[in-house]
C-alpha cells in the first residue's frame, strides 16, 4: 500500500476558513442577543438573555480553541500563523466583551439600560457583520475591494462608538450624583466600547493578511 506523505503537508485551507466564518456567526448571534438584552423590558427574557450570551461566549472559545489545534497540527496554513493567530483571537475578544458587558449588567444589577448603551450595542452588530463579510472573501482573495471597505465601514463604526463613550461618561458625570450609579455604567459602558475596539483590531488583520496575500 503506497503512502502519500505530501497528503500531511497540504494547506487545509477550508478548515480555518469555515472556522473563520463559525466565529462571525458566532458574533453576530451574540451580538443580537445583546442588542435584544439591552431593549427589552421583560426580566425574565433578560435573565434568558444573559444566559445565551454566556452560551455563545463559551462556543466562541471552543472555535478558538479548535483554531489553536489546528495551527498546531498543520504543518502549511494559507497565510501566516502569525496572522491567524491574531484573528481568530481578536474574534473571541469581542465576544469576551459583550458577554463581559452582560455580566456586568447582571451582578451590579443595572436597571435602567441607558441610550448610549442601545447605540454601542446596535454598533457591535452592524461591526460584526461587516467582518463576517469580510471574512467571506478571505477563502479566495477574489474581491479583495469588499474586504477592504467592509474593514473601512468597521472602522468608522469603532469611531462612532468612541464619540458615544465619551459623550455618555461625561454625561454621568455631569448628572448623576450617586457615584456607585457613575461606577456601574462606566463599566457597562467600557465593556461595550471596548467590543468595538476588538472589531477594529480584527480589520487590522485582516488587512495585514490581504496586503500580504493578495
Amino acid at each position: 500500500m503506497s503512502l502519500n506523505i505530501f497528503h500531511y503537508f497540504q494547506p487545509k485551507n477550508k478548515i480555518f476558513f469555515s472556522l473563520f466564518e463559525r466565529a462571525t456567526a458566532n458574533l453576530i448571534d451574540i451580538s443580537n442577543a445583546m442588542v435584544e438584552l439591552a431593549t427589552t423590558t421583560s426580566a425574565d427574557r433578560k435573565k434568558e438573555l444573559i444566559r445565551e450570551i454566556e452560551r455563545l461566549e463559551h462556543v466562541g472559545d471552543e472555535v478558538t480553541h479548535e483554531t489553536f489545534k489546528e495551527l498546531s497540527a498543520n504543518f502549511i496554513t494559507p497565510f501566516d500563523r502569525e496572522d491567524i493567530h491574531a484573528l481568530i483571537s481578536a474574534l473571541d475578544d469581542i465576544a469576551d466583551y459583550v458577554h463581559g458587558a452582560a455580566k456586568r449588567m447582571e451582578l451590579y444589577k443595572v436597571e435602567v439600560i441607558t441610550v448610549p448603551m442601545v447605540k454601542l450595542a446596535e454598533l457591535i452588530q452592524t461591526a460584526v457583520k461587516e467582518l463576517n463579510v469580510a471574512v467571506a472573501q478571505l477563502k479566495d482573495m477574489k474581491n479583495v475591494m469588499a474586504i477592504r471597505e467592509a474593514c473601512v465601514r468597521v472602522n468608522s463604526i469603532e469611531n462612532h462608538a468612541d464619540d458615544i463613550f465619551d459623550m455618555a461618561i461625561a454625561d454621568l458625570f455631569e448628572n448623576e450624583k450617586n457615584a456607585v450609579e457613575i461606577i456601574k455604567n462606566k463599566e457597562v459602558l467600557q465593556a461595550l466600547e471596548t467590543a468595538t475596539d476588538k472589531c477594529e483590531d480584527a480589520t487590522n488583520v485582516i488587512q495585514s493578511i490581504i496586503i500580504k496575500n493578495a
